[in-house]
């Protein structure tokens, strides 16, 4: 849909939709889009309200918002990748050294933060799991029965 709503544009028109995106400023955008300077302001204004352009801008719009929002393959993936620890996670540690001048006097021990790569940590690979099993109706304790035919309950109670 968002290439039929570009179609009906010229170059230029379709250059201001690509550039209004990126900050949603109109006259920067007009200005990128090859407009006056001088004429931007008015330009990206009126541009603004142009229908088609308009139209075109809220659909590229709502496909940036889709494209940022996870898909269902991807969520399974990275849980994958959590549950098999192949994720890597970061790590701040304290490193201590010596120090030392530049005559070579020693001058004491230097702490200092480092970040380290690690794999990921056995609590959340455990959770990922979890997550995973539920997905797969691995952890259920109900039993869903599908009974075909007739059910029929007998009070046998004297």
């Amino acid at each position: 849909m968002v290439y039929e709503m570009m179609s009906k544009l010229n170059n230029r028109q379709r250059a201001f939709v690509d550039e209004y995106i990126i900050d949603m400023n109109a006259t920067q955008a007009a200005i990128r889009a090859g407009y006056s300077e001088k004429t931007a302001r008015s330009q990206g204004q009126r541009l603004l309200t142009h229908v088609d352009i308009s139209q075109a801008i809220s659909e590229r719009m709502k496909q940036k918002t889709e494209e940022l929002i996870m898909k269902q393959d991807e969520i399974l993936v990275l849980l994958s990748e959590q549950a098999r620890r192949e994720a890597i996670d970061h790590q701040v540690v304290s490193v201590e050294k010596a120090s030392y001048d530049d005559n070579g006097n020693y001058l004491g021990i230097e702490k200092t933060a480092e970040i380290v790569e690690t794999p990921t940590q056995n609590k959340d690979a455990i959770r990922a799991l979890e997550l995973l099993g539920k997905r797969y109706g691995m952890w259920t304790d109900k039993q869903d029965v599908n009974v075909t035919g007739l059910v029929s309950f007998h009070d046998d109670i004297d």
